[in-house]
């Protein structure tokens, strides 16, 4: 889902980069509040992890990639603020050092995959699982969270991509900047996503989460949220 320059509008990646910026903001307070001492190498590695499994991409069309993301595991053991500077650090290193992902578009990126992708995988973790300790329901949820989390990044992603047309076109109408349109944008995104990449994520998020609840289950966020409030 790494955006590359040359795909958005100052449009819209000027205004994705101020709420990256503001939300990341927030995001430091949180974590200095939130996370303990303790658990400071661990996040550490989560934005490594994260960091890793982005590097297997594969080019999806319309001028993107399709992978897992890692923000999903991150922000139910971790809590999404901390998920968001941990996958932002992956993205933004990504982008200056390695190129994946365009620098104009680092804004962009970091809201679909680390902001929007850690809330959202948090509580549809939180609404699934209910405040259950069975392990089946944690694997059930943490999986479900996953998948569909990264699903609707892609079509989150996907829609920023497919409104260029609508938004930056030269005189004679030409699109600007990513010349699909919505209907091309969204299922070539989504249908990747839906049938492999979510999977992969469901799976990486379920079997961590499980890992961590049978070895250290006081350290997961979303099963101990009101030790750390």
């Amino acid at each position: 889902m790494h955006i590359p320059d040359g795909y958005l509008s100052p449009q819209t990646y000027i205004p994705l980069a101020g709420v990256f910026v503001a939300i990341a903001a927030v995001a430091v307070k949180k974590v200095k509040k939130e996370v303990s001492v303790k658990s400071i190498p661990y996040l550490g590695m989560a934005s490594a992890f994260s960091f890793l499994v982005m590097m297997f991409n594969l080019p999806v069309p319309g001028g993107t990639t399709g992978h897992a993301v890692g923000s999903a595991v991150i922000a139910i053991i971790f809590g999404p603020w901390a998920a968001i500077l941990a996958v932002s650090v992956a993205l933004i290193i990504q982008a200056l050092i390695f190129g994946d992902g365009g620098i104009t578009a680092i804004g962009a990126n970091c809201f679909n995959m680390a902001i929007f992708m850690s809330f959202a995988s948090y509580f549809i973790f939180k609404l699934i699982n209910l405040r259950s300790r069975k392990p089946v329901r944690i694997f059930i949820a943490a999986f479900i969270s996953g998948y569909a989390s990264l699903v609707l990044a892609s079509i989150v992603t996907a829609t920023e991509l497919g409104i260029q047309p609508l938004i930056a076109t030269s005189m004679d109408g030409k699109p600007l900047y990513c010349p699909y349109d919505l209907s091309i944008a969204i299922p070539a995104m989504a249908a990747g996503h839906i049938l492999l990449f979510g999977i992969i994520e469901g799976l990486i998020t379920a079997f961590i989460v499980q890992y961590f609840f049978k070895s250290e289950a006081g350290m997961i966020y979303a099963l101990n949220k009101s030790k750390h409030e």
